[in-house]
This record gives structure tokens, sequence and C-alpha cells, in this order.
């Protein structure tokens, strides 16, 4: 690894459309091997061409990179802020041939994920090393890039995402004992059962997730809550982790609970996913229900997020120790799209069709 100083820092995230023709394109790319089922596609679709075709995340990461390139500045790190993505405009390689054409020689990557696992950790490690095969295709260089750790323990993301649950409690009428339920994205069961080093046992992913949840929960005073999960888009034959949101509202319907706080712990910025998924599907499902109803907000709208992406930074270049709240292992850390650890979080096999 270059001993050089870091001199650029890239935001490095998952993407979406920003119009009705780049819905479609945008799911292909994001599906591609996977077997997703061309209906399953038109769902999602038709969810997108709900709000015009476009996804607030590219939005959110652009306010993101404006206000981290200010925090920066304000802590005496005037670095550059690049921004690139994994499935859609702008897209990681363009950026990171941007960087090298603009003379980066070593930057720092905060991928837009808090947890360990393949699509959470390892593929923006891959992301890290396409992106810089093109540039090096492109340019005949490409700059070193060192991504960032975990940070689901974080004090800053826990605060930021209890304080989201707090202000949703406030929203609920005063005679309820809302349950407390975060969610984040399933993924297929073989791919948990293979999140971290082999040594590990697996299941880094949701042992990170529930290690959050309870952090979160114990932040708030709750007395108990559940950790779920949405947006499953797999053929339906491979179990995904469960439960669903929608089926864990009716078995706390069937319970006696009366209402809900439904925090997404599992995403750091409120995308179509969590707008859909939440605040039209769970959200609709309640009331039908006759449940109260109100869904926190994720952590990348407080500016405590910022502040602990400052602080990221400060472990890689000065060495400042970690501050973490949990047990479950954290890592992430590589340089060029090197794992964190030999045979880390292997991708899940695809079964034969």
């Amino acid at each position: 690894m270059s001993a050089e100083p870091y001199d650029a820092v890239l935001v490095l995230s998952f993407g979406g459309p920003e119009g009705p023709d780049e819905v479609r394109p945008f799911l292909e790319n994001v599906t591609r091997g996977r077997g997703v089922p061309p209906e399953r596609l038109d769902a999602v679709e038709e969810h997108y061409q709900h709000f015009g075709g476009v996804s607030p995340i590219n939005e959110l990461n652009r306010r993101l990179v404006a206000d981290l390139s200010r925090a920066l500045r304000e802590s005496g790190r005037d670095l550059p802020v690049y921004f690139g993505n994994r499935n859609w405009h702008p897209l990681a390689e363009d950026t990171v041939e941007g960087m090298a054409r603009d003379g980066v020689r070593r930057a720092l990557v905060f991928a837009t994920s808090a947890y360990g696992g393949y699509s959470a950790c390892r593929q923006y490690h891959e992301d890290i090393a396409r992106a810089r095969e093109a540039a090096v295709d492109r340019t005949g260089y490409a700059p070193d890039l060192v991504k960032l750790r975990h940070f689901y323990d974080h004090p800053l993301f826990v605060a930021s995402v209890a304080d989201g649950v707090r202000a949703a409690r406030e929203r609920l009428d005063a005679g309820h004992e809302a349950r407390l339920v975060f969610t984040a994205h399933s993924i297929p069961e073989s791919a948990d059962r293979t999140a971290g080093p082999p040594e590990e046992g697996g299941h880094r992913y949701s042992r990170q997730m529930s290690e959050a949840a309870r952090l979160v929960a114990d932040a708030v005073d709750a007395a108990d809550h559940d950790l779920v999960w949405q947006s499953r888009s797999g053929p339906p034959q491979i179990p995904w982790l469960e439960p669903d949101i929608v089926d864990h509202l009716d078995d706390l319907h069937d319970r006696g609970v009366d209402a809900v706080v439904v925090s997404p712990v599992g995403f750091v910025s409120d995308h179509l996913e969590v707008v859909w998924d939440l605040d039209n599907e769970a959200a609709e499902h309640a009331e039908k229900l006759g449940m109260g109803f109100a869904r926190a907000a994720s952590a990348g709208s407080d500016p405590r997020f910022v502040e602990m992406v400052v602080e990221l930074i400060a472990e890689q270049v000065d060495g400042a120790a970690p501050r973490e709240l949990g047990s479950a292992p954290r890592a992430g850390v590589g340089c060029n799209g090197a794992l964190c650890h030999p045979g880390c979080c292997e991708p899940a096999k695809r079964p034969a069709r």
C-alpha cells in the first residue's frame, strides 16, 4: 500500500434512477445474473414510476457530498469529495477515471452501508477494483482507494437512529404504547450464512443488524423490540431472511399490538425501498389493521451522520481510536479492492437452472 497522504474522498453508493426512462435499465443493472423473475422487475418498476421514476438516493448522496466537503474543511482537512455509484450514474468507473485525470493519488472511500455481508460490504470492494481497472484502461493510471470500516455500532450512528425513533414516537397519539420494529433489507439465507470470514461461523450481516437494533432500543429505553426484513427480490424458491415487515404487522395485530414505530435501521438514507415498502405498503397495511403507524427517519438525514464520517476518516488518517458500542465483529477496510479478510463474505452460489 502507498505511503502517500490521502488527497481525496470518494462517496461510493448504490445508485438510483432520476427519470422514468432510467428505471428499467437501472433495475436490470441491479439484478443482472441474480435470476430475478421479469414480473418482479415489472412490479418494482411500477413502484419507481409511482414517484416519477426518480429515486431520492442520488440527491441525498449529493447533499452528503456537500455536507461532508464543508465538514472536512471545518475540521482542517480540505479534501475534494467525489461521488460514484455501483448501479447508475454517476458510475464509479467514470468517477474514478475523473479522479485519475484530476491527479488524485490516494483516496479514502466511504461506502454508504453500515454493515458486513456480500452486498453490504464485499461488493463495494469489488466495485473499487472494477472502477480502478476501468481507470487504468482509459487513462493508464488509477489512484489507490482505501475503503473505510463498517459503522453499525458507532455512537453517532446509533444516536441518529435513536432520535429518529423518538421523533416518530411523538407523532403517535399520546395514549399509544407503540411496539418498536426495526427493518433491514432481506438477503438470501445462504448469503447471511457466508457473511464474514469462514472461521467466524457466518451470519455477520444479521448479527450486526441485531446488535444495531438492540443498541438503538437501549438508547430509547424500549421495553422490547423486533428486527424484521423488507425488500426481498429473489426467486420465490430461494429462502430469504424473514419475517417480512407486512407479515409481521399481521402477527403483531393478532397479539393485540395497536401501534408500531418502524425504524429502517438497515438503511442509511430514505431511498425508494424505504419510501415504498414502509411509507406506502407497510403504512397502508397498518391502517387496514387499525394500527397506529409511525416511520422513523434514517440516520443519513441527521447532521451527526456527517460528523461520524469525519471521525471514520480520522481513524484511518490519524490512527484515532475507533468509537464503537457493540460486540459483533466489524471490519471492511481494504485497499484497491483487497478484502479485509481472505474468503470473507463469499457470494452465495446460484442454484442450477
